[in-house]
């Protein structure tokens, strides 16, 4: 097919991210920045399916764009919301937060249109960059040292990726990017799935994602909560669908982030704990691998993009104008920033299932295909996760934040929150209503549509158990919450075991040298002195002995050779101590190239 007929979207961010720096300092060139997503818009609609930009490399066939269901859906949805977040940032000034935010979507994109393993890996070391930056970029000392750490786990994790992918070509000679068969499966292809499970945050592996994304800056914030685990729900469903390590890791990720997020204090970790849960709804449809699941998952992976990055946007709101993201230094925002209040209940209401809204679409999707599949324990930790995501997100935030924990007449002072973030939080909070109105409008995209128009979420016992489960979730909470009141404690979850890890590779690596400065501070530098003073009494006492017997007695020829001895021994002496000195130097080498 003609290349004419494609665009890349990746082509205009980085159009833009060049562009940039050398625009005026004045405000006129942030619209600009409105140009990119709508091209990404308008190319992720109406590319046409197929292979394009095809490069001959050092051997390689490198396909940089191509396009089908699966590639589509996930491009329309990273499409939208790089625009949503364009408008949530235009008030910024800042050029490299704008820079690090074209970087990553120019990465994210790269990565849904990669036709083979190498262009993806370029594009996902080119996402791990960007959103680095948008971490550092707060300029505080937390965030440089959550993005340095954030970094080396992505590093880690494409090392894994490109270790896996080497390996593949060298058995198959093929870099093709497609889908795996669990039954054949080698090393290379688990290398594979480890590298992609990092950015996914499958636990253990999301460690990296609490620490970071609650210390970026306001805006970067909106653009990660999107992009990185999506990019690695997107990776995995089109390499490995149907596997069942999957379904298990991905139920797990599912209760393990509501039970953490129910304990936290700062509202973006909680956010970001609910990533950690939500995505796993998405690693679980894909590895039931089903028809249903797979629509499952990238229908809730679009819901989750829109109404993810309207919670980071609200709370991101309440953070920039209130000064703080701590739910116990919050309170009585409801009437002081009421806006901010309504759209964020709408991403809430989304992210917990509730009816009318976009979320209860995916959600019911994805347990309704786990179920028909007779995966009962997935079924059953994906509707258990519900509860635990209503709980802390739609009720113990928005009630802390917005309504109870203070005093009526507590008054923190607030900043006027620019108009451009409200129009990126009105424009995703009528998308989440809009797909929960009318899931019909996603279903035409999704990979499978012909099995998701057989699916109906407006049944009524959908409808009755949905309202149910969150019914007696609120009751559980009103009973609850001050039992769940936050505190200031900050969890660590797997956490604390990569500290413990760490402490101890310092300990292998810095005990050693400590002890042999102690055995040098306190043994072997007395030794030396000792033997310093041995030699040059020696010395002293050879010197006096030849002289006594050469003299002749005479108190004249005594005194002569006396002087003349005196000189002689303290030329003796330096050249002892000399030698003592690089008897010592040596002693030293070789005990501490020993050790």
């Amino acid at each position: 097919m003609a290349t004419s007929e494609f665009f890349h979207p990746s082509l205009a961010f980085l159009m833009m991210a060049v562009v940039l720096p050398f625009l005026p300092g004045n405000r006129r060139w942030k619209w600009l920045l409105l140009l990119p997503p709508l091209a990404a818009i308008y190319a992720a609609f109406h590319n046409q399916p197929g292979d394009y930009f095809t490069l001959n490399w050092l051997g390689l066939t490198l396909r940089l764009g191509h396009v089908d269901a699966l590639s589509q859906v996930f491009a329309q949805v990273f499409a939208v919301m790089s625009l949503a977040g364009i408008l949530y940032s235009l008030h910024v000034s800042d050029k490299g937060q704008h820079l690090a935010a074209l970087l990553y979507v120019t990465g994210g994109f790269g990565c849904l249109l990669a036709g083979d393993l190498v262009t993806l890996f370029v594009f996902w070391e080119l996402m791990s960059i960007g959103s680095t930056f948008l971490v550092m970029l707060n300029r505080t000392r937390e965030s440089v040292l959550a993005a340095f750490r954030y970094f080396l786990y992505h590093t880690f994790g494409g090392l894994l990726l490109l270790a896996g992918i080497l390996l593949r070509y060298h058995l198959t000679g093929s870099l093709d990017f497609g889908a795996i068969a669990q039954d054949t499966a080698t090393t290379a292809d688990y290398l594979i799935l480890a590298g992609f499970c990092v950015n996914a945050a499958v636990v253990p592996l999301h460690a990296w994602l609490p620490d970071a994304y609650p210390r970026g800056t306001v805006t970067g914030a909106v653009f990660m909560c999107a992009y990185t685990t999506k990019t690695a729900v997107y990776v995995l469903a089109r390499a490995f669908p149907g596997w069942d390590i999957l379904a298990i890791a991905g139920t797990i990720m599912a209760v393990y982030g509501v039970i953490f997020a129910s304990m936290e204090n700062n509202a973006r970790r909680i956010l970001s704990y609910h990533i950690v849960s939500q995505v796993g709804y998405m690693v679980a449809g894909i590895g039931v691998g089903t028809a249903m699941t797979i629509n499952g998952a990238s229908a809730h992976a679009y819901a989750h993009i829109l109404y993810k990055g309207l919670l980071f946007m609200g709370v991101g709101a309440v953070l920039y104008s209130a000064g703080t993201q701590k739910l116990d230094e919050l309170g009585g925002l409801a009437s002081r920033l009421p806006w901010v209040m309504v759209f964020y209940m709408v991403a809430a209401l989304s992210i917990s299932g509730m009816p009318l809204f976009n979320g209860f679409v995916s959600k019911t999707m994805t347990i309704a295909g786990a179920a028909e599949a007779h995966r009962t324990f997935v079924a059953l930790g994906l509707e258990l996760a519900a509860v635990g995501t209503f709980i802390s997100v739609g009720l113990k935030l928005p009630y802390f934040a917005f309504w109870g924990g203070k005093k009526p007449d507590y008054q923190r002072p607030l900043k006027p929150i620019p108009a451009n973030m409200y129009v990126g939080m009105a424009f995703l909070a009528a998308l989440c209503l809009a797909q929960g109105l009318y899931p019909h409008m996603l279903y035409q995209y999704l990979p499978n549509p012909e099995v998701a128009f057989e699916y109906h979420p407006w049944t009524q016992w959908n409808v009755l158990q949905a309202l149910m489960l969150l019914g007696f979730s609120g009751l559980a909470f009103y009973i609850m919450r001050h039992v769940i009141e936050p505190h200031k404690a900050l969890n660590l979850d797997f956490d604390w075991f990569y500290r413990l890890i760490g402490r101890g590779v310092l300990f292998l690596i810095c005990s050693p040298i400590a002890i042999i400065d102690a055995i040098w501070t306190n043994v072997w530098k007395k030794v030396a002195l000792r033997l310093l003073m041995l030699i040059a009494g020696i010395s002293s006492w050879f010197d006096k002995w030849i002289i006594d017997t050469v003299v002749d007695g005479s108190a004249h020829s005594v005194k002569a050779i006396g002087q003349a001895a005196s000189v002689v021994q303290n030329g003796r002496l330096q050249y002892y101590l000399a030698l003592a000195v690089v008897l010592a130097l040596v002693i030293f080498a070789v005990i501490w190239y020993g050790f």
